[in-house]
This record gives C-alpha cells, sequence and structure tokens, in this order.
C-alpha cells in the first residue's frame, strides 16, 4: 500500500478536515511539534452521531486465517488503507458515520467483523473457539494479507483498540500508524491476577460473572439485554434508541459469539488457557513492549467502562504522539458517539 495521496484525494481529505473542523477545538496545552517526550493533550467538544439510518452498504466475505471474515470495504480501491476496529459488545455500525467521512478523503476503508460477530465465521468446526488477545491481532493481519494489504492505519476502540495495540507493538510494520481510544490495552494474565481496589474491582463486574457458569449460561440466555446494560453503563450520556441498539445486537448472535466472549474474559483472568500456537506472541505482550508508530490515543469525557489514566500508558508510546480528551458527555463507543472527532484523528495521524 502506498501511503502517498494524489493531489485530488488531498483537496477531499481537505474538504473533509474542514468540515470536521466545524466542532470547537481547544488546545489544554501549546501546539507545537511533537516528540516522544513532548506531546499535547488537546480536549475537543464533540459533535454527536449515531443516527439510527445509516447504512455501511454491501457486506462481503473473505477466507482469511482460521475465518472467513465478513466485512465491509468503502472508497477508492487506490486509496490509503484505513482499518476499523470494533470493540464489544458493538459491530461494525460503531463506524456506520466514521465510514462516509474517511471515504471522502479518500481512504480506502475496511471494517470487518471481528471473531464472534456478525458473519465472521470459523472455517473449521474444531477450531479453538480463542477469544485472547493475540489471536484477534493474528486475524487482522491475516485480513490484511487476504486483501493483499502491505501497511494501514488502523483505529480503533475496546476490543479494537486493543488488537490495533497487539499489531503495533508486534508487527510495526503493517501499522502505518493508530488511532486507539482509551489508550494502551495490552495486557497480560500475569498483571490481571493483581488485585486492585474495590471500586475498580466494581467496574469489572462482568468479568467476574464470566468466569462462572452461571455467567456463561446467563450471557447466552440474555446477551441482547447484557449488551444493552454495558452500552448503558459505558456510555451513561449516550442517548441512543431501539433502532440504533438492535442493528449492532444482530452482530451478536453469531454462533460462536458466547464461546469467543467467555474465553476472552476468562483467559485474562488465568481462568482459560490459550493456544500453545500464541504463547510466544502472548510473552511477547506480556512485556508491555512500547509502541513506536505515530499515534493518537482519544478518551471519551464520560467513559462508564473501565479504563486507564492517559498518564499511565503515556510513555508507553515513543513514537510521534497525541491524546486528546473528546468532551460533551462522550462515553466508551466514541466512533459512534463522536464521528467527527474520531476521523479527524485518523486524518492528523496521517499526517504525522
Amino acid at each position: 500500500m502506498t501511503s502517498k495521496i494524489s493531489p485530488d484525494r488531498r483537496h477531499f481529505l481537505e474538504i473533509a478536515v474542514a468540515s470536521i473542523a466545524a466542532s470547537p477545538f481547544v488546545l489544554a496545552s501549546p501546539a507545537g511539534a511533537e516528540t516522544a517526550q513532548t506531546a499535547p493533550t488537546r480536549a475537543t467538544t464533540a459533535q454527536t452521531g449515531a443516527r439510527p439510518g445509516g447504512s455501511l452498504g454491501r457486506l462481503r466475505q473473505i477466507d482469511a486465517g482460521a475465518l472467513n471474515v465478513g466485512y465491509v470495504e468503502s472508497g477508492p480501491g487506490n486509496g490509503p488503507v484505513v482499518i476499523l476496529l470494533h470493540g464489544w459488545p458493538y459491530d461494525i455500525h460503531a463506524f456506520v458515520e466514521v465510514i462516509p467521512l474517511l471515504v471522502s478523503a479518500g481512504y480506502r476503508v475496511i471494517t470487518p467483523h471481528l471473531r464472534g460477530h456478525g458473519t465472521t465465521r470459523f472455517l473449521s468446526a474444531q477450531a479453538v473457539r480463542n477469544g485472547q488477545q493475540a489471536v484477534i491481532g493474528v486475524d487482522i493481519v491475516a485480513l490484511m494479507d487476504a486483501l493483499g494489504i502491505e501497511r494501514a492505519i488502523l483505529a480503533g476502540f475496546d476490543w479494537g483498540a486493543r488488537t490495533a495495540n497487539v499489531i503495533a507493538a508486534l508487527w510495526p510494520e503493517r501499522c502505518k500508524a493508530m488511532v486507539s481510544v482509551s489508550g494502551y490495552l495490552i495486557g497480560s494474565q500475569a498483571a490481571n491476577r493483581a488485585p486492585l481496589p474495590p471500586a475498580a474491582e466494581l467496574q469489572w463486574w462482568y468479568q467476574f460473572y464470566f468466569a462462572t457458569e452461571r455467567g456463561r449460561l446467563g450471557y447466552e440466555a440474555n446477551r441482547n439485554d447484557f449488551a444493552r446494560l454495558i452500552w448503558k453503563l459505558a456510555s451513561p450520556k449516550w442517548n441512543f434508541d431501539d433502532a440504533t441498539f438492535e442493528r449492532s445486537a444482530q452482530a451478536l448472535a453469531n454462533p460462536d459469539h458466547v464461546a469467543i466472549v467467555i474465553h476472552n474474559y476468562r483467559w485474562r483472568l488465568g481462568l482459560a488457557a490459550g493456544e500453545p500456537a500464541y504463547d510466544a506472541f502472548e510473552a511477547r505482550l506480556a512485556a508491555a513492549p512500547t509502541i513506536a508508530v505515530p499515534t493518537i490515543t482519544l478518551e471519551g469525557d464520560a467513559n462508564g467502562a473501565p479504563h486507564p489514566d492517559p498518564a499511565a500508558y503515556r510513555g508507553k508510546f515513543t513514537g510521534r504522539y497525541e491524546h486528546r480528551l473528546i468532551s460533551s458527555g462522550i462515553g466508551h463507543n466514541l466512533p459512534q458517539e463522536a464521528p467527527q472527532a474520531f476521523v479527524r484523528a485518523v486524518i492528523d495521524v496521517d499526517r504525522f
């Protein structure tokens, strides 16, 4: 993939930036040439999104690694590539307003359903329904290979942000730049064994619920009600309507969804084993490697989900870096709640 933008595409990009800049943008510290040592934090007042009538276009399927991946492709085939990565319990509709803005700026946008979501399926009935952090990164690299994409900007939230972090750390040559909501999310089973203060443990209530058989059965029986509750807790000021929720909830009907989610959270606590094929990757990730690719991290000012303080992960980014706080009651699903701020971060990090 070439990272150069043609004059016509550059013109589109400038138009897109101009429209995105319609929202107020205030510097919390002086702007300038950001380095690994000095990176301003920006506070942005967001324009909210999530209109229920948006359409993603035609869903495609492709064999990639262990999966047949369902994905949407938008924009010019020769444009710089952006891969958008959703979280749990969300789906590709988190980017329904992000995609057209990026396309108008000349980008080729790939938006896949992660394993266990939407129309993504395992190629083998015998495959382990594995949700550990490394394997989802492997999935996306395999998708890039299947689509002939050498390098891309990776942008995501929740599981998607962690996956972008994993790829940037393990395969930096495949990641041109990164936008990561809630910053650095790579973890390890060893680190997760350490108890947290009670208030912090309370935020992870569902992780402990999923550690039990009762939790697995409860999620299987009530996955939509469970997801709606998570949406409300994670984004307490986001007034999404039923149509917006139901559109994404369809992705949770995937036959592997519950197994993948339960394994993901049990693996984090060391209650479920990963696959030996990924042990070397997990060993590298357990060392909390730094990330050198250009990065913008984002955080909503009303994120009700567990998330680290930006100061705690600043040192993990050793390349060109900036952190932005998005205000106006923006919660955990930042690309859907504040699509213009998310798109602006993608376009800006491409210029780093």
